[in-house]
């Protein structure tokens, strides 16, 4: 039998990330054990079709993050930029923590300016800026929706909402006039839409007894260029999205997604299409027709189970997920195409971000972790 026989060097692509390799042998050859199969990533691809011939096609590491922030001290559960003010505006990262803080970072001197402490130590997982920078929503574990004033280096609380809901469903803010915000409700089932600064309670919406949904999960509030009442879509305990009309206080449409809790989603307004992710290892990927029917019609299979949470950039281009893998998942949102893995966390990451830069060029994702670290990428 004849030995193998390596031929040519190993050829570094720098362009392309990979490496190729060329034998030549007389016997069959078994491939080097490939990494665990994931629909999600670059595999590596054996290719060459010609007797005796196998061309391996290895990519490189994934890129590191462009920066991190660290010295947080408790995991991050949420985060959120504000950077669409030109220069010599600051450009912020906000991140809320298990410790009840919320941090708020200058992204050019990858610092903290200023740690807002108002919800008593209770966890803080979801902040969201209202039309400006200064003023800043957050909902934390202690029951409360606070407002934030934050203008000329203020940092007091200057309203708040109570929560009659023990779960861990997010707001929902829809930035119109009046402002919009969507909560879980006292009940089960129950979400609710508040005027903002009066409020007043604007919707409540419940299902049916018959309709063992389970708690809302997660919750994205839109309005359609068409029609005057803004909707909402919910994704519950039991697997489904619900769409409902807020004005109208009624179920437009419903489906099962999921077999497992609905953990996060996200909402394309322009083109009517969503996605979801759950305690699984499913992204279902679903659009509302013209008579506002809810369809899926794609789903994306995953290695490992649990997506903790779903994020469109703006420009609606890509979509990322947070993992209870420790890794965020980069897709094109066209498509759904797997374009990378980022593997930097060595815990759950709970949160992902993208920045509102206007210039595309600096558009970051921001990830943040049980590990306690928040990692920043510029990617595409």
């Amino acid at each position: 039998m004849s030995r193998t026989v390596a031929r040519g060097p190993m050829v570094n692509l720098a362009n392309t990330f990979c490496r190729i390799c060329i034998f030549e042998a007389d016997t069959k050859i078994t491939a080097p054990s490939l990494p665990k199969s994931d629909t999600d990533r670059r595999f590596n691809e054996i290719e060459g079709r010609q007797p005796g011939l196998m061309k391996l096609k290895m990519p490189l590491q994934p890129p590191d993050p462009k920066f991190d922030l660290r010295g947080i001290g408790a995991e991050v559960n949420c985060l959120h930029f504000s950077c669409t003010a030109p220069a010599p505006c600051t450009p912020l990262l906000f991140s809320g923590v298990a410790s009840g803080l919320i941090h708020v970072w200058n992204i050019n001197t990858r610092r903290v300016i200023t740690v807002l402490d108002g919800h008593d130590k209770k966890s803080v997982y979801w902040t969201q800026t209202l039309c400006s920078k200064d003023s800043l929503l957050s909902q934390g574990r202690d029951l409360q929706i606070c407002t934030w004033n934050l203008s000329e280096g203020r940092n007091e609380v200057i309203d708040s909402i109570h929560m009659e809901s023990f779960g861990f469903c997010k707001c929902s803010l829809l930035n119109t006039d009046p402002l919009l915000l969507a909560m879980p409700g006292k009940e089960s089932s129950q979400v609710q839409v508040l005027d903002l600064l009066s409020k007043k309670t604007v919707s409540s919406m419940n299902p049916n007894a018959n309709n063992r949904w389970g708690m809302a999960m997660a919750m994205h509030l839109w309005k359609p260029e068409s029609g005057s009442s803004p909707m909402l879509l919910v994704g519950y305990e039991n697997g489904s999205v619900a769409l409902w009309n807020v004005l109208e206080h009624r179920l437009v449409s419903q489906i099962t997604c999921h077999t497992d809790p609905i953990m996060s989603l996200d909402f394309d307004c322009k083109h009517s299409r969503g996605v979801s992710g759950s305690a699984e290892n499913v992204l279902s990927v679903w659009n509302i027709d013209e008579q506002q029917n809810i369809k899926v019609y794609k789903t994306q299979v995953i290695v490992n189970p649990g997506i903790a949470d779903i994020a469109l950039r703006p420009d609606r281009k890509i979509l990322a997920t947070a993992g209870w893998d420790h890794r965020i998942r980069i897709f094109g949102w066209k498509t759904m195409k797997p374009l990378a893995v980022l593997q930097y966390h060595k815990a759950t990451v709970h949160s992902v971000s993208f920045s509102d830069h206007i210039s595309p060029e600096d558009r970051l994702l921001a990830a943040g972790s049980k590990d306690q670290r928040i990692s920043v990428w510029s990617i595409y």
